[in-house]
């Protein structure tokens, strides 16, 4: 086994050095804070569900959620494996060089850059419209979206240059907010028996209703849910015991997030009854509110206090999801640097031990793709949320399948781990279901990102390309660090 295989951290250090970030600084539910904001619980649920239910197979859209949490789940049987071999910030783009060849993996690492930069553009865009439209509401003052959304990006650069904690800190607030709120709603509905046709049970989880109508619409936008799990490895560095907590969150994060869907898309649907669910969220998308699908029963239960305060959970919702995909692509850049496979001067760390330099590229990363949607006239939500979010899971999904590969190529050549599901039946499994994810995402492209043809042959050309341009980066990037230690 090479020294790189093992963790950056076999030995702990008493103080963090030059080049590492802060170790000992998150633990299980520290990590599992930051997972649970990049699924953005609220803006899943009242994005996602709606359209998923209308478009999809109706009253069995809980069952969908359960099928993408099986198949995350075996995903991460390989992933968590992996991870007890390899600890570091680059995470994907680490696991899969080290399984199929450095060059494969650096060029991923382009990928996962423009995945988590593109989904975080999108969040900026949604949470835009919102921010502008509540404080309009409220206070008469009537700004662009953009200019929240840009005050938003100095906020959360200095969240993320305050250290990981502080972020964690933010995140545990911000997501137990939205997260009870659902949840309560939920076993509310559940203890009373559900809605006017009771619980509905085989109505949402039987064969007959998870197949039923268009179950791969309900599926891809399942599997688009859980987008942001993987970030248990990318904050390895930073985690106390990371060969025990990496895995614990791991695990914990995934049977959450799919047993939260799952429940709350269930409870939505039988407060309205199995029978009317899927009219009722036509109508909502028919006149623009989507998200009133979600809000509405909500309210009825609890009063009308909550449709005041469900849209600002909404907004928090989508701020914390932003924060974790600062977070995220900032450690990438950090790793990348560090590697040597971007200017080292990306490894730049302040007193707080947190990765600022890399911090400042991504946030003006982000001004470079919301800037021109808001210069151009776009509707934020229309244009630089949709396009963007399709986008970002089509080329998360291939990273997924190219790591589920990276395990299997990785363990029957180091022969580290004498464990055969571990190894390789469950990758395998996790592959083929993440690969039907994928043709399901790209036969459904245009309902995903809700434009034309057109537009979505383009966005969806774009993830190769760009897997391809960080290929060919990779191996200009070797040559020149080869001919620099020649």
């Amino acid at each position: 086994m090479d020294s790189q295989t093992v963790s950056r951290h076999a030995a702990k250090p008493d103080a963090p050095t030059a080049g590492t970030l802060k170790p000992d600084a998150l633990g299980v539910l520290g990590i599992l804070f930051f997972v649970l904001s990049a699924q953005a619980p609220l803006t899943g649920i009242a994005g996602a569900a709606p359209i998923a239910v209308a478009l999809g197979n109706g009253p069995g859209v809980p069952a969908a959620y359960l099928v993408a949490g099986l198949v995350i789940l075996l995903f991460s049987v390989g992933f968590v494996a992996m991870g007890r071999h390899v600890v570091d910030a680059g995470a994907f783009y680490t696991y899969i060089g080290k399984g199929l060849g450095r060059t494969t993996g650096t060029g991923s690492a382009g990928l996962a850059l423009f995945a988590y930069c593109t989904i975080q553009a999108a969040m900026y865009g949604l949470y835009g419209a919102i921010v502008s439209g509540l404080v309009a509401s409220h206070t008469g003052l009537d700004l662009p979206w953009w200019v929240w959304t840009l005050a938003t990006m100095a906020v959360v650069q200095a969240l993320g240059a305050a250290g990981v904690e502080m972020g964690a800190k933010v995140l545990a607030v911000l997501v137990l907010a939205e997260f009870s709120i659902l949840s309560v709603f939920a076993l509310v509905t559940l203890a009373k028996g559900g809605g006017p046709e009771g619980l509905g049970l085989a109505d949402s989880f039987s064969p007959a209703a998870a197949l039923d109508g268009a179950p791969g619409v309900a599926v891809m936008f399942a599997v688009a849910s859980m987008f942001g799990f993987e970030a248990t490895a990318i904050y390895g560095e930073e985690a106390r015991e990371p060969r025990r907590t990496v895995p614990r969150a791991t695990y914990l994060a995934v049977v959450v997030v799919t047993g939260f869907f799952a429940l709350v898309s269930w409870m939505l649907i039988s407060s309205y009854g199995a029978s009317r669910a899927t009219a009722a969220a036509g109508k909502a998308l028919e006149s623009g509110d989507g998200a009133g699908f979600v809000f509405a029963p909500i309210a009825a239960e609890f009063g009308g206090w909550v449709t005041d305060v469900l849209p600002i959970l909404l907004a928090t919702s989508l701020f914390a999801g932003i924060l974790t995909f600062h977070n995220s692509a900032n450690r990438y850049l950090f790793s990348l640097g560090r590697d040597r496979l971007l200017p080292r001067r990306l490894c730049g760390l302040n007193r707080r031990h947190a990765p600022w330099v890399a911090g400042c590229v991504q946030t003006a990363l982000a001004v470079l793709l919301v800037v021109p949607f808001a210069l151009a006239g776009k509707d934020p939500v229309l244009t630089l949320f949709s396009w963007f979010s399709g986008v970002a899971v089509l080329a998360m999904m291939l990273l997924y399948l190219l790591t589920s590969v990276s395990v299997v190529a990785f363990f029957r050549r180091e022969r580290l781990d004498p464990r055969t599901w571990n190894t390789l039946i469950a990758p395998l499994l996790g592959a083929l279901g993440i690969a039907g994810a994928i043709w399901l995402v790209l036969a459904n492209f245009t309902t995903l990102i809700g434009g034309e043809r057109t537009t979505a042959l383009w966005l969806t050309l774009s993830v190769p390309v760009v897997m391809a341009l960080g290929l060919i980066a990779a191996r200009v990037r070797g040559r020149a660090v080869a001919a620099a230690d020649g």
